[in-house]
């Protein structure tokens, strides 16, 4: 009896040693935090970032971040076409056009002045030469460097002409015929040997031969006002030298009748034989058509070799003459008001 406690006494001994050696027997789990949620939420993701656009990216801005279109009411365009409402219809069509680029305007007035010696068929291979990034209603001006001088000594002046072009073509064509109609009125504008004008229900001013344009020199304050009784209205406006642009710049649509002019009745305009439709929607990504002017990148460009300066251009006649025109202006402005 005693061996048989004895033994029951040591299986339970080592029982309990063997127990001690398992650890994982031997501590029991912890309790259960009775604080916390039975269930919790998973946490969700976090958001996708665009990726950021490439450091020469030209993409176009978003829609709400565009400017809204100029509204100018119809007596300020009145006032701000009077400095070229009586230019004859082809040399007006194309200022407009060149003005809804006002961006490329000085560096076109600069290579204008940089080849003032150049006239005809040589200015012409030398705009292809050149390869100019400007647009080909810019280059059509470049045979007009007085124009593109006007428009870049008054930046201001040219880049609304522009917006209003783009966001409001009817209305500045309706301010361009009503300025004629007064000039008319008043007995300033009528045909003479260069332009042929004529009247009802709209007002034209088309050059005596398309290939030859004169730029017209006249004071606003003037022509559009009643003349004071005794004052010469015949000359309120007066021409400066003639601007060949014929077969030369047949590309650009100068020399022939109908491919720079107005529909005046249906408001519309043509440039190079095709309706002008750039606007202040589209200005992005239109693009005129000019099947026979190349367009080049800036990157692209070169320069030509060309011919020595004349002693005298052309275009120093041009000049010579355009003072003496604005001179008489000036004087006519002056009888006038001392009347």
């Amino acid at each position: 009896m005693n061996n048989r406690k004895v033994l029951l006494i040591f299986l339970l001994a080592a029982a309990l040693s063997a127990l001690s050696a398992c650890p994982t027997l031997a501590q029991a789990p912890p309790p259960l935090d009775q604080s916390a949620p039975a269930e919790q939420a998973p946490t969700p993701p976090l958001p996708q970032q665009p990726a950021p656009p490439p450091a020469n990216s030209q993409a176009p801005p978003a829609p709400e971040t565009l400017p809204p279109p100029p509204a100018y009411t119809l007596e300020q365009l009145n006032q701000m076409v009077t400095a070229v409402a009586l230019y004859p219809d082809p040399l007006l069509a194309q200022i407009f056009a060149a003005a809804t680029y006002p961006d490329q305007i000085p560096d076109a007035a600069h290579w204008a002045e940089q080849h003032d010696y150049l006239t005809g068929q040589a200015l012409a291979d030398a705009i292809q030469a050149d390869q100019l990034p400007w647009d080909p209603s810019v280059q059509a001006l470049l045979p007009f460097p007085s124009v593109l001088h006007m428009m870049a000594s008054d930046m201001p002046w040219t880049t609304a002409i522009g917006d209003a072009f783009l966001a409001q073509q009817q209305d500045v064509m309706t301010a361009v015929q009503r300025d004629r109609a007064e000039a008319w009125q008043y007995g300033y504008l009528r045909s003479n040997s260069q332009v042929v004008v004529a009247s009802g229900p709209y007002i034209t001013v088309m050059p005596v031969n398309p290939a030859f344009v004169v730029v017209p020199y006249y004071n606003p304050a003037v022509v559009f006002a009643a003349p004071a009784p005794g004052f010469f209205v015949g000359g309120a406006i007066r021409f400066g030298f003639g601007i060949s642009v014929g077969v030369a710049f047949r590309p650009w649509g100068w020399g022939v009748v109908g491919y720079n002019r107005f529909d005046w009745g249906a408001h519309r305009v043509f440039i190079n034989a095709a309706p002008w439709g750039r606007t202040w929607a589209n200005r992005a990504v239109y693009v005129h058509p000019y099947p026979a002017v190349r367009r080049f990148a800036p990157s692209r460009r070169t320069v030509g070799a060309r011919p020595a300066r004349p002693a005298r251009s052309a275009t120093g006649r041009q000049r010579q003459t355009d003072r003496e025109v604005r001179s008489k202006s000036k004087q006519h402005h002056d009888d006038h008001d001392s009347k």
